[in-house]
């Protein structure tokens, strides 16, 4: 007696990489492709520019705001594999000398995204030579045509999927529609028909979208949390690299660029002061890469010297400005401890600086 088996085969299921940053779009562009039942993981690439939470953990008047990390967030809420990759180092070329040049402010919008989509690319590349089959198929990506006016033109996405070498494996669901065909597309991996034809700043499509999909809690619409695209912020930086004279940073110059009140009252000197008991406490993990000044007879700041001074009147000017954001602004003289990051100290006592002593001109950012 003889029996048949008969095999079912099972379609491959297509497995993609999705650039997730934490906001709206790209929460979205996983969930388009997750209703087309694709099997997606994030990946977040850290730079340094991009700490939501810090400045809200640290200031009390941010302190009802959000203190997640939105992308893995993102993550929990679509049920997805988050990958966090430290590329800051890296990423220091990128914006010390973008190709395409800046965006708003120091921002390297184009040559970021084209950075990104790279390094998502060596992760498909990587992912096939160690998982075999289990690689990724594509990349997706949230962007959407006319939404931000240097990285998201629609003369600018190929350039991004060329300059990255993702080519045609670079999918944009939000805004596919709009586009040519893609691999993932034409090889029938993804419904065209199922994804968007979204272009333009305005958020509404978006928002409906997200309601469609039941999503109710996400990040600022609007999204971005690059520093790089805050004007007082890139002022800063800019500020940073002329007293330096090179252009050049560390990762405790971007946290340090993000608190406090930066005053440059010489070129070879800035004031880092803090402005609330939260920027007091973070400042005083540096007080040994730093000289440091802080009032003794009265509450007020902690602030850094990044630079040195050149003579005592120097010292004597930077501790009466300190003094003048101190409670004793208003006190005939104010006594503040010198503090040098090797922990030897002395005091000084000075009269605070009438407001009108402290140019706008010193005000960096």
């Amino acid at each position: 007696m003889t029996s048949s088996v008969t095999e079912s085969i099972q379609p491959i299921k297509r497995r993609a990489i999705a650039l997730v940053s934490g906001g709206l779009d790209s929460m979205l562009a996983v969930k388009v492709m997750q209703e087309q039942g694709i099997e997606v993981e994030g990946v977040n690439f850290f730079t340094g520019f991009c700490v939501e939470g810090h400045t809200h953990a640290i200031r009390k008047k941010d302190q009802n705001k959000e203190k997640r990390n939105n992308a893995l967030w993102v993550a929990e809420q679509l049920g997805i594999k988050m990958h966090i990759i430290d590329i800051s180092e890296e990423y220091k070329d990128v914006v010390l000398n973008p190709k395409h040049g800046y965006g708003a402010n120091l921002n390297p919008c184009l040559d970021c995204k084209i950075f990104m989509v790279n390094q998502a690319t060596l992760m498909i590349n990587k992912a096939r030579e160690l998982a075999g089959d289990r690689g990724f198929d594509f990349i997706v990506t949230g962007e959407v045509i006319g939404q931000r006016p240097k990285s998201q033109r629609k003369e600018t996405m190929p350039i991004i999927s060329q300059e990255s070498g993702a080519d045609d494996r670079l999918l944009r669901p939000l805004c596919a529609r709009n586009l040519p065909p893609t691999l993932p597309e034409r090889e029938g991996w993804v419904n065209r028909e199922a994804l968007y034809g979204f272009t333009g700043r305005n958020r509404k499509p978006q928002m409906a979208l997200a309601k469609e999909f039941g999503l109710d809690d996400f990040a600022q619409p609007a999204g971005g949390c690059c520093f790089l695209t805050d004007e007082s912020y890139s002022n800063k930086l800019a500020d940073l690299w002329k007293a330096r004279n090179e252009r050049r940073y560390e990762l405790d110059d971007i946290m340090l660029l993000k608190v406090g009140r930066h005053l440059r009252p010489q070129p070879h000197y800035k004031l880092i002061i803090s402005r609330e008991e939260g920027e007091n406490r973070f400042l005083e993990g540096y007080r040994y890469q730093f000289t440091s000044i802080t009032t003794v007879s009265c509450p007020g700041p902690l602030a850094l010297v990044d630079g040195n001074f050149e003579s005592e009147a120097e010292l004597q000017q930077a501790a009466a400005i300190i003094a003048r954001y101190s409670k004793g602004r208003s006190l005939d003289e104010v006594t503040l401890e010198v503090r040098s990051p090797d922990g030897v100290a002395r005091q000084v006592t000075v009269a605070p600086v009438q407001p009108d002593a402290v140019p706008l001109a010193w005000n960096v950012g």
